[in-house]
């Protein structure tokens, strides 16, 4: 099967995908559509009952924001510069849950790379990648054979691509540290304040800190601020997030988390529906959010890079190396590779 044919069939997932960013009620009548717009739809609506992190709308910014990776023009320009393998090998991937489809961009990775792919779903999302493959067989047969589900042991794989915890990775590294591989562990996002924020970049702020709930490692868990930072400001910015608490998980949380650091006598700052609380950790819990005081950039630069490590992506409105712009954490371009590291160059060389 040739890249261009690849490519052909994952652009035309896109423009199916992108369908759901909203609620159609009239698709365009397609061959897609008549076979697989309910069921898709279906499985939207009954995602929650097997993971109660994933409601509509979390489900749905996923699945639009990989529809924009998926588009021939940005698919060719991407893989471009990288060789398309001329002996398919077999990648095992083994993906996370923690967020909708947070395992596409390892899939596709391989796809365009040449590769076969063994997968291995998280308990926690296992609806939506088995049907996509139904599509993509749909749209070309040989995807059946280049795409393997499976449950138990994985055996029979020249590379493995594992996302999972810091203590997941431990038994990752065990098991197959012998084969090439990338294995990832836990990571966060954080944003560097200045006071001059307004309201309205504060606003996009909250998309970085509440979008999928605070579960992904591009969210905000923590912020740098200056000595005469205005909270007020911040919480009345963050209010069009205030729906979190709909969700009981979240709640359960922000209760837990409340009782806990009062009991404990520590001080916290609340809006009703997030926790903030002075620490110098880059992880926060869910319903809580870290800050750091600083006095210098110098000093944020510095604990930036001791903390590189534990860094997914940074955000600011000052100009700090390597930063996107506030709002900007769950939006990743394609070549955004998680942990910094290169997926695609890899798979290439393997």
């Amino acid at each position: 099967m040739s890249r261009k044919a690849i490519i052909y069939a994952l652009s035309r997932l896109g423009l199916f995908m992108k369908q759901f960013e909203f609620s159609v009620l009239n698709p365009e009548k397609s061959d897609l559509n008549s076979l697989f717009y309910n069921r898709f739809a279906s499985c939207i609506e009954s995602s929650k009952i097997y993971n109660g992190w994933f409601d509509d709308n979390s489900v749905r910014k996923s699945l639009f924001e990989i529809s924009k990776w998926l588009q021939e023009d940005v698919l060719f320009s991407w893989c471009l510069t990288y060789p398309f393998s001329k002996k398919s090998k077999k990648i095992a991937i083994i993906m996370a849950g923690n967020i909708p489809l947070v395992g596409f961009h390892d899939f596709i990775c391989a796809l365009v790379s040449g590769h076969s792919l063994i997968v291995k779903l998280s308990s926690n999302d296992k609806q939506f990648l088995p049907l996509i493959h139904e599509i993509l067989i749909h749209l070309d047969s040989i995807f059946e054979h280049k795409i393997e589900f499976i449950e138990s042991r994985i055996i029979h794989f020249d590379a493995v691509i594992a996302t999972g915890s810091d203590n997941t990775a431990r038994y990752f590294d065990f098991y197959f540290g012998k084969y090439p591989n990338i294995i990832r562990k836990n990571r966060n996002s954080v944003a560097v304040l200045s006071s001059h924020e307004t309201k309205l970049s504060l606003s996009l702020l909250a998309d970085d800190i509440f979008t999928f709930y605070g579960l992904g490692c591009r969210n905000v868990s923590k912020i740098y601020i200056p000595k005469d930072f205005d909270f007020d400001l911040m919480f009345e910015s963050f209010n069009s997030h205030k729906e979190v608490l709909t969700n009981k998980k979240y709640a359960n949380n922000l209760d837990y988390y409340r009782a806990l650091f009062l009991m404990g006598g520590n001080k916290i700052l609340d809006n009703g529906f997030l926790l903030l609380r002075e620490n110098h950790a880059i992880s926060s819990p869910i319903a809580m959010l870290h800050y750091e005081y600083y006095e210098s950039l110098d000093e944020v630069l510095f604990s930036l890079d001791k903390y590189a490590n534990k860094i997914q992506c940074i955000v600011s409105d000052i100009n700090i190396p390597n930063s996107l712009p506030l709002g900007q954490a769950q939006s990743p371009e394609i070549d955004d590779y998680a942990d910094g590291f290169n997926t695609l160059k890899f798979l290439s060389q393997l």
